[in-house]
């Protein structure tokens, strides 16, 4: 089947927290996360080391909006339910339809870091995707070194099915960085 044919909610809440798809718009509040939280993300993320107007946000944002109806990438945008601000940004990537498989991926906004919306986020992204996408399996990947990204993942009870070394350059695109490949599977 085409996933674009693929029906699925864009939108589903936790208890403190909405998460839904990219929406045309959504490029100012993204943008005034993103810079921030950008001392704390440019250890972790290579596109934090671009420098991008809230213009270039905005264009972001809809080409995950396009990504999204075509199931591409299902990139999620975490608000806070009582006050409507951005917390975090997240989604299902390296979507493979076939295998149901999916990559959690993720970042906080440092202005609501450590308050546990990250986590129960991810837990809401992990139920989404096991009950809407009848996912088999699911992974989180972040860098050995991110101590509050593996935090996340052991605290959900991803299993660390091992360390991949020396797979890719680190965000500062200077050397060699360990990976953490952490996933969890549909239990028969």
């Amino acid at each position: 089947m085409n996933p674009i044919l693929i029906d699925f909610p864009s939108e589903f809440e936790t208890e403190r927290l909405l998460i839904r798809m990219p929406k045309p718009g959504d490029g100012k509040v993204v943008y005034e996360s993103k810079k921030a939280s950008i001392n704390e993300l440019k250890p972790w993320m290579p596109w934090a080391h671009r420098d991008e107007s809230e213009e270039d946000a905005e264009v972001n944002i809809r080409e995950a909006h396009v990504k999204f109806l075509t199931r591409e990438d299902l990139r999620l945008l975490v608000f806070h339910k009582d006050t409507g601000m951005l917390v975090a940004n997240s989604g299902l990537h390296r979507i493979d339809w076939e295998l149901r498989k999916f990559e959690i991926g993720y970042w906080i906004d440092t202005r609501y870091s450590g308050k546990g919306y990250m986590t129960e986020a991810v837990k809401g992204i992990e139920d989404f995707a096991y009950n809407e996408l009848k996912a088999n399996r699911l992974e989180i990947r972040c860098d050995t070194k991110n101590v509050k990204s593996r935090a996340i993942a052991e605290r959900l009870e991803f299993e660390l099915e091992g360390i991949l070394r020396k797979d890719s350059l680190d965000a500062y695109g200077k050397g060699l960085r360990d990976t953490c490949l952490y996933a969890k599977v549909r239990e028969s």
